[in-house]
């Protein structure tokens, strides 16, 4: 076998691939030269750097497996690797530990002014009273999001006695007290905070979480800290926010464009940064390369492997079965998850048609789930570990099949309870095109894809048409629409694909039509 490693890797990584296999080490190589030297590969091993494109891949006639040490597979082109039937693995828990000591190091070093004492001091100057400190102690702290690495800085605040918060809509009640922890709303991480921290993915929903808007809701003073994902917070109000005084202080280790060279806040006295550096220790580059390898050589191997991105080991006949069927499942996953609010409690499938013969229905059912944890859970969320994770968070997950189905060949009925909320969604492929054809017990025939707006309301004339206007009036664009309804004169579903983001205070104004009885977002 022949391995390919075109990043820098650790040592460890690299001693276990020469016991199994002839190893190349080649990195700074562009597409051109990549190309050349994957050709007889059967695996290849990257960090960041290195853009496994679907040309690289195309070219790689002998490769079995991608390997990424690390989480972020932004630069492996997915789908191509897919459709060769290319396994791709990463070690998504390698830095969990890492990130959340350099998080807890952020705090403390906004707490007691130590990078502005330091640079101080070497300037020639003694300014001990002017760098006048804080106790962590007895501080509020809220953290927003609690999966793997939220819960480690959680734990490791507690040692300071912090009063700790949390906003995590998706946490479930066994790991809130386990972690011995109050789950509150934004707006209360926002008012009660001293410092708060953000540990969630970077998603449509979470880009620019921490907002003007946000920042005015905060108490004068607070600490901001993102070791997560650039994005989440907003540079430009967190800037205003240090220049008007009601931030007192902010570290950043990520930031939307990076290098970061010239962003405008590291002119600032009360900013703290650090190039990226939440994974950046000896002990996490060498976990991410241990697990990125020993996954790599269990897939050359033939043997399971834990950490799979894109797709379990299927046969050939059973892929092409399946099809569009995966996406569609993740794509009906994702869009459920943003109809619920709450902790998701149940998931259940129902596999209708030809569709319930097919083997590996259970790689289906984690596309779903992945669909429904991904933007709750830091990255980690694969077709394998999926139904894991799903039941570690106390979800409880059932399939079901039947020969029976409506008006197509095959159908998936995804039924999904969060609290007292729950939602039931019905998909099909129709051609090559994925579909949503039921919504609760609404009849609908629509693409999922891009930004829904969805919206209950009276089914009586005019309607429609007022909203249709008021989207109109506002430059919101709408691409199609889908109506459905139970019975006349009861309530319309309406669906509109728009092509512009619709802002909050449009969507008060949908609230506000009489006859209107709910509005929700949602996009893919």
């Amino acid at each position: 076998m022949k391995i390919l490693v075109s990043d820098n890797l650790h040592r460890a990584g690299i001693r276990l691939l020469k016991k199994v296999a002839d190893v190349e080490i080649a990195t700074g190589l562009n597409e051109e030269e990549l190309i050349e030297k994957i050709r007889d590969k059967d695996a290849i091993l990257v960090r960041s750097a290195t853009k496994v494109t679907a040309n690289v891949i195309a070219a790689a006639k002998n490769l079995k497996v991608i390997g990424r040490a690390g989480i972020g597979v932004d630069n492996i082109d997915l789908k191509a690797a897919t459709r060769r039937g290319i396994v791709v693995v990463n070690a998504p828990g390698a830095s969990t530990i890492t990130v959340a000591e350099h998080t807890i190091g952020l705090i403390l070093s906004l707490a007691r002014n130590i990078p502005f004492a330091d640079a101080s001091l070497k300037s020639g100057k003694w300014e001990k009273k002017k760098f006048l400190g804080k106790e962590l102690k007895g501080k509020t702290l809220g953290v927003i999001g609690t999966g793997r690495i939220g819960s480690q800085v959680i734990k490791k605040a507690k040692a300071f006695e912090m009063n700790i918060i949390a906003y995590d809509p998706y946490v479930p009640e066994k790991l809130a007290k386990s972690l011995g922890i109050e789950i509150v709303t934004l707006n209360e991480i926002y008012k009660r905070s001293d410092f708060i921290t953000v540990h969630v993915p970077l998603t449509d929903q979470t880009r620019h979480l921490i907002d003007r808007k946000a920042i005015s809701k905060m108490k004068k003073g607070v600490c901001i800290i993102n070791c997560a994902r650039g994005g989440v917070v907003d540079e430009d109000a967190l800037l205003d926010g240090l220049k008007s005084g009601k931030v007192g202080g902010a570290a950043l280790d990520v930031f939307e464009k990076e290098p970061a060279l010239e962003n405008p806040l590291l002119k600032q006295k009360r900013f703290i940064a650090t190039p990226h550096l939440g994974a950046s220790t000896e002990e996490a580059q060498r976990y991410a390369s241990t697990i990125a390898c020993e996954e790599v050589i269990k897939v050359l191997q033939n043997k399971p492997a834990l950490n799979v991105v894109n797709m379990p080991g299927l046969s050939a006949e059973a892929m092409e079965s399946l099809g569009d069927y995966i996406g569609l499942a993740n794509l009906l996953g994702g869009f459920c998850v943003q109809l619920l609010k709450g902790s998701i409690t149940s998931i259940q499938v129902t596999y209708c048609g030809k569709l319930a013969d097919d083997e590996g229905l259970n790689v289906l059912t984690n596309s779903i789930i992945k669909g429904l944890l991904s933007p709750i859970l830091t990255g980690g969320v694969n077709l394998l570990n999926a139904s894991v994770l799903a039941k570690n968070r106390g979800i409880k997950i059932t399939e079901s099949r039947r020969e029976e189905v409506e008006r197509f060949d095959n159908m998936i009925i995804l039924d999904v309870k969060a609290g007292r909320y729950n939602i039931q969604v019905k998909g099909s492929v129709v051609g090559e095109e994925k579909r949503i054809v039921g919504i609760e017990s609404y009849s609908v025939d629509l693409i999922p894809r891009g930004k829904m707006l969805l919206v209950k309301h009276e089914d009586r004339p005019g309607m429609i048409g007022k909203v249709a206007t008021l989207l109109g009036e506002n430059r919101i664009n709408i691409g199609a629409m889908q109506v459905g309804r139970k019975k006349v004169g009861g309530t319309q579903l309406m669906v509109l694909n728009v092509d512009h983001e619709i802002s909050e205070d449009v969507l008060s104004e949908i609230k506000d039509i009489k006859g209107v009885k709910k509005v929700q977002v949602v996009e893919l």
